[in-house]
């Protein structure tokens, strides 16, 4: 199990160590300043910064514990002949790091939806020129808030680091087998209710909230759609409706069982308008039969006027699959030891989470 969690905030990033069977904060960082994306791997954290007027900044800390600020992941300047892009050739925001299943590589999904890949442990990035130039690009559509799209999801099949999945917001999930150098739109049978009826079903249409995959059987993937939960058993090529989530099956963050592909945890919500638990009680669901039922877990949990909203990154499950965790956006941090049975809650007022991270080999 890991001992170690990183939760990036809207005002800094709170590392925590388990000791004696208590969670505490050990240090922060950046503090005041919004982190979207954490990733602790292999002994080095990787940290997004969304500063705003001052733009998107990365920083890697490494295995001493001295942090360094590098070049964040960077865009060509817009050619002439892409002036009909309606996407800005800027960053806006790095929004998910994925470690890339080879020693030094890792990956990058960003606002707008770029997909960035680096060699050297984070020192330098490179944009996925493949994936960016595409002509279907064009049709991607913003997620709420009028925001660009963005690719929120990067899976990496642990027995072939060349083969990736990635899931775009309002864009659907793209494939690729040869490492970034070609790709394909791959989600067939997925539903978008909120597009016209000649639209509901284009691969392109679908509003991929996040993926996530079983790693020791990754043929099985499961989705959090904006419109439903969604399980595939062929790495995303096709995908099978899951009905019988409870109290629903809006949300925006999904785990995957490390070891078992029938199981998956969801923190379900209310949409669109209100966005909250149902009922103002904060729970977790999860299936351990591929999605035929559900248990909603709520020992520990706030079952009184509790507003929290869970992001897509902002639930995560350690090597082991008892270990989880998640932040929401009211600041509060509760973590499982037992797969989700029961939920303890740290003693710390945090500000909004955006991401919550274990520490992996």
């Amino acid at each position: 199990m890991s001992d170690q969690l990183f939760v990036a905030t809207r005002k800094g990033l709170f590392e925590l160590h388990r000791a004696k069977g208590v969670w505490d904060i050990v240090d922060v960082q950046f503090l005041g300043d919004p982190v979207s994306a954490v990733l602790s791997h292999g002994g080095m954290v990787y940290a997004g910064l969304d500063l705003g007027h001052f733009g998107a900044k990365y920083w890697r800390r490494d295995a001493g514990g001295t942090w360094t600020e590098f070049p964040a992941p960077a865009f060509p300047e817009k050619p002439a002949e892409s002036e009909d892009d309606p996407h800005p050739w800027t960053l806006g925001r790095i929004w998910s790091f994925v470690p890339g299943g080879v020693d030094g590589r890792l990956w990058a999904g960003t606002m707008p939806g770029a997909l960035f890949r680096s060699e050297d442990n984070g020192e330098s990035w490179s944009l996925n020129e493949p994936l960016w130039r595409i002509p279907d690009r064009k049709k991607w559509m913003g997620v709420a808030g009028g925001e660009q799209p963005g690719i929120s999801s990067v899976l990496v099949d642990p027995r072939n680091p060349e083969d990736v999945r990635v899931g775009v917001s309002c864009a659907g999930v793209w494939a690729s087998t040869d490492g970034g150098a070609t790709w394909r739109i791959i989600n067939q049978g997925m539903d978008n209710e909120y597009m016209p009826p000649d639209q509901r079903s284009d691969p392109i249409a679908q509003d991929i909230h996040q993926l996530a995959h079983c790693t020791a059987h990754p043929n099985v993937m499961w989705c959090q759609h904006h419109s439903g939960i969604y399980r595939s058993e062929d790495m995303g090529e096709n995908w099978q409706p899951i009905t019988a989530a409870r109290p629903s099956n809006f949300g925006f963050a999904v785990v995957g069982h490390p070891h078992d592909p029938e199981t998956a945890w969801f923190v379900p919500a209310v949409k669109d308008e209100q966005r909250i638990p149902v009922d103002g009680k904060l729970v977790v669901s999860r299936t351990r039969d591929g999605g035929k039922s559900f248990d909603v877990l709520n020992n520990g949990l706030p079952q009184r006027h509790a507003y929290d909203l869970v992001y897509r990154h902002a639930l995560t499950v350690d090597e082991t699959g008892d270990r989880l965790a998640f932040g929401t956006t009211s600041g509060g941090l509760w973590i499982t030891e037992d797969g989700g049975d029961s939920w303890s809650a740290v003693d710390a007022r945090l500000p909004p989470v955006a991401a919550v991270r274990f520490a992996t080999a």
